[in-house]
């Protein structure tokens, strides 16, 4: 018997053609996932065919180490791999973000940034969105899965803004649906399947021809740069919108409001962008980072002044060791006070499986 596990088919090898060759039709597809994005991501990849006439290019939520290209491969037909900076790409190929990095897009190439990150993540879905968007217009389809948060939702709008197709998981096939939610909830979307159905239907699209490129909205053009790290001064912060009261969780700098169209974000002049839930998840680590650091404080002092009280003990002054000991009761209650919100913020399971994550404590990997 012949292993044919790990050999590349001849129509695997020869997809080579460059994307100058498929000017006409949408060639350019991105796709976005995060927490429970995985499955999804393998059944799309595994159900694309070999004769694909577009490029795949796949940002996942991850940490610092990422087995997904590897993960990818085993089950597509296409051959998978992580993006290069400057290299160029090429239809019927799957490139994925690596950690760390923003991918972006430009002529034939990819962008790799280490940029500010949007949405509390690097890489994050929207500026790989926004740069298809700008640089093929209404070839690109734009695709998000599964994960917490709203990442995805501004760059989806970008890719619609300029004629280009919108796709998302269905929600309630979805292992976490607020990324799609998110989505359902600002853009115009055009398809919303499961992902049993997403890759077959992202071959069809792809072999139809593309309608009009509209012009991008100037705030796109201008959020792209900055993923590019091309602007990062306050000058160009002050065109993104209003100068809002808020701060920025990532910086501590100020933050711009900017409206796009009933979808309120924030940047700020270094360029950290988010989406107004995105900043209520970041305000809600720094409590909980607060509140933490505060009952450490308190159990801290007092133990301190208990040791400190029986010391005087020892020494027959009583007088000060209860006065001593009082304090120390005074900052157990402080204590057990912090304690008690802190119990009332921890994760809560509801009856359908969804998770509290505002009460954690910890950044979401979604």
């Amino acid at each position: 018997m012949v292993d044919t596990r790990n050999r590349i088919s001849p129509a695997r090898a020869n997809r080579t053609s460059s994307p100058r060759e498929q000017a006409r039709n949408r060639f350019i597809i991105v796709i976005g996932a995060s927490a429970g994005g995985i499955e999804p991501l393998k059944k799309i990849v595994s159900d694309l065919p070999a004769e694909l006439p577009a490029a795949v290019f796949i940002v996942l939520h991850v940490g610092q180490i990422s087995y997904l290209p590897a993960i990818l491969d085993r089950v597509a037909t296409l051959k998978t791999s992580v993006a290069e900076n400057g290299a160029f790409f090429r239809t019927g190929n799957i490139y994925v973000a690596p950690p760390g990095f923003h991918l972006l897009l430009h002529g034939d190439h990819m962008m790799l940034r280490r940029g500010p990150r949007e949405n509390l993540a690097r890489p994050a879905i929207d500026p790989l969105f926004r740069s298809a968007a700008l640089s093929y217009g209404a070839r690109v389809i734009g695709v998000l899965l599964s994960g917490a948060l709203s990442d995805g939702t501004a760059g989806l709008r970008a890719v619609k803004a300029v004629g280009g197709i919108a796709a998302v998981q269905h929600p309630k096939d979805a292992v976490v649906p607020s990324m799609v939610e998110s989505a359902l909830q600002y853009v115009e979307i055009d398809y919303c399947v499961p992902a049993t159905k997403l890759g077959s239907l992202l071959a069809k699209l792809a072999a139809e021809p593309a309608g009009e490129t509209l012009p991008a909205p100037p705030i796109v053009r201008l959020e792209a740069a900055i993923a590019a790290q091309e602007h990062s001064t306050m000058k160009e912060a002050d065109r993104l919108g209003e100068l809002s009261v808020f701060t920025c969780p990532e910086c501590n700098g100020p933050l711009w409001e900017l409206k796009d169209g009933d979808m309120l974000r924030y940047r700020c002049h270094t360029g950290h962008a988010f989406t107004a839930e995105a900043v209520l998840e970041a305000q809600a680590i720094e409590a909980d980072e607060i509140l933490w650091s505060l009952l450490r404080s308190h159990q801290q002092r007092a133990e301190f002044a208990r040791r400190m009280a029986e010391r005087e003990r020892t020494r027959h002054r009583s007088q000060l060791a209860r006065e001593l000991g009082q304090r120390a009761e005074e900052y157990d209650a402080d204590a057990a006070l912090v304690e008690r919100i802190l119990e009332s913020r921890r994760v809560r399971v509801t009856g359908n499986g969804t998770v509290d994550q505002e009460s954690n404590g910890k950044k979401p990997e979604g």
